[in-house]
């Protein structure tokens, strides 16, 4: 299985015209010749969470179209699907069989109910100790039928049951859920909140080494004889991606959406170059997710201070963007995050959008962009307010007759251009460098068999040119951006 190096796009199966049969429709008509890839997010049966509770990975929710509809699309583009391998969904057959029967259930051993940890169960104090991103403690208290109550492992939404990956009753079933997946057309299987599988009590049950090789190393196993590759979902510091890649696994630049707005925000180059330095080569770049802009991911790439200047100016200077959208109010989960569109972080401005794009295209690493960064997505309060929940601010979903229209915007037919460019010029295949500027100026280049694409940003007035090699005359060109 080889990847293409081209630009991807990341959407849920309704956000582009309300299906997967519109999705594929708009894909075709705006991008074919922009991406490479797209990954589409969970499109399962699922009861939370949009998408990420999967009651059963063998069915496409009929609301988003058919198995069908998912083929076409990876005949046409490297598609990439989720597996929740933290967690199933409370309604799925294995844990309502569990909840009924308990001790009994045939599915019992897949969930971690506190009774495996000792006649006590897990103390206060080590529960205190196991890295969570909410105000609760990691469990749900599930009552039986007979009145019976009990606590099972719980990391995320109640509707989110984790799965205790050392039985060998789990493995067997996912292991058959895995090889359903690598049967399909997709190229990637997407591991969500991969990080959160190693519960060892007395711990902070977090990225727990070996232990999470091991596993790694199985589920890879379990699709590598289809050519189908894995992708672990890690938010955390940099050290994890530098882990993961050192292992020879794909990984992502979370780091890399901070970075880019204080470089643009303070005109200094300097936390970027540190980090495009060092970075894995093997990874896939981010500016916009359908989670907000990380925090955490750049704890020890930037100070403190650095930090707080950039979630303070981009709530300052942001389109409504306000620090209650991220807060309980509106059912945050993560305390590590800020609900923002990208777009909207810029205070909307079509430079400094443009500017950050071409950053990440040229950061070593295949792109993805979010489909409301696609179409330069401003902050929806809309939805939020409707929902009351904060990270729908960046997940509108766009109706065809939208779409159609935002693709007429100036800024985003210069992201389309910029796409194009990106996905298909010969250089990005070759060695990357970084030009000597001074600190309010970005050169990044690649180049490869005669050709180079060499970008060159002003990051105070944010004007981005290129200068490239022409694929026919071999002349140079200048674009600006």
């Amino acid at each position: 299985m080889t990847l293409q190096n081209k630009v991807q796009i990341i959407t849920y199966p309704d956000s582009m015209g309300g299906n997967l049969l519109t999705l594929h429709y708009c894909l075709r008509k705006f991008l074919m010749n922009a991406v490479g890839g797209v990954h589409i997010l969970p499109f399962f049966p699922s009861s939370a969470d949009r998408g990420f509770a999967p009651s059963t990975y063998d069915e496409v929710d009929p609301q988003f179209g058919t198995w069908d509809d998912v083929e076409k699309i990876g005949a046409d583009f490297d598609l990439t699907v989720d597996f929740m391998v933290n967690h199933i969904s409370r309604q799925s057959v294995f844990f309502q069989d569990y909840l009924e029967k308990g001790a009994d259930s045939a599915y019992a051993d897949m969930f971690l109910s506190f009774s495996k940890f000792g006649p006590d169960g897990i103390s206060d104090d080590d529960l205190a100790k196991v890295y969570t991103r909410k105000p609760r403690p990691p469990y749900l208290e599930i009552q039986r039928p007979d009145g019976s109550i009990e606590r099972v492992w719980c990391t995320f939404d109640y509707e989110q049951i984790d799965l205790d990956w050392s039985s060998p009753l789990t493995r067997s079933l996912m292991r058959n859920v895995l090889i359903r997946l690598a049967r399909t057309s997709a190229k990637m299987i997407r591991l969500d909140a991969f990080a959160y599988t190693t519960v060892e009590i007395g711990t902070n049950c977090y990225f727990l080494e070996p232990a999470v090789w091991e596993l790694l190393d199985w589920l890879k196993g379990c699709v590598a004889p289809f050519g189908v590759d894995v992708l672990p979902e890690v938010h955390e510091e940099s050290s994890y991606q530098q882990k993961l890649s050192q292992h020879g696994f794909w990984c992502y630049d979370f780091s890399l959406p901070m970075l880019t707005l204080f470089t643009l925000f303070e005109h200094t180059n300097k936390r970027l170059l540190e980090w495009l330095r060092i970075c894995p080569r093997k990874q896939f770049t981010t500016l916009d997710t359908h989670d907000g802009i990380g925090i955490v991911d750049v704890v020890g790439l930037m100070d403190d201070d650095e930090i707080e200047r950039t979630i303070e100016t981009l709530y300052t200077k942001g389109s409504n963007a306000k620090k209650v959208y991220s807060g309980p109010e509106y059912q945050n989960l993560d305390i590590y995050q800020i609900n923002c569109t990208y777009y909207s972080a810029l205070s909307s401005n079509d430079d400094a959008y443009i500017a950050a794009r071409a950053i990440q295209f040229f950061s070593p690493g295949i792109p993805q962009v979010y489909y409301v960064g696609l179409l330069a997505g401003e902050n929806d309060t809309e939805l939020l307010e409707q929902t009351r929940n904060g990270r729908d601010i960046n997940r509108h979903n766009y109706s065809v007759e939208e779409i159609e229209e935002e693709f007429k915007r100036p800024v985003v037919q210069r992201l389309v251009k910029l796409m194009e460019f990106r996905s298909n010029h010969p250089a990005f295949q070759g060695n990357f460098t970084i030009a000597e500027t001074p600190e309010d100026q970005l050169g990044l280049t690649w180049e490869h068999a005669g050709h180079y694409a060499a970008l060159h940003v002003d990051l105070r007035s944010h004007r981005a040119e290129l200068r490239h090699t022409d694929l026919t005359s071999g002349e140079e060109v200048l674009l600006v951006l």
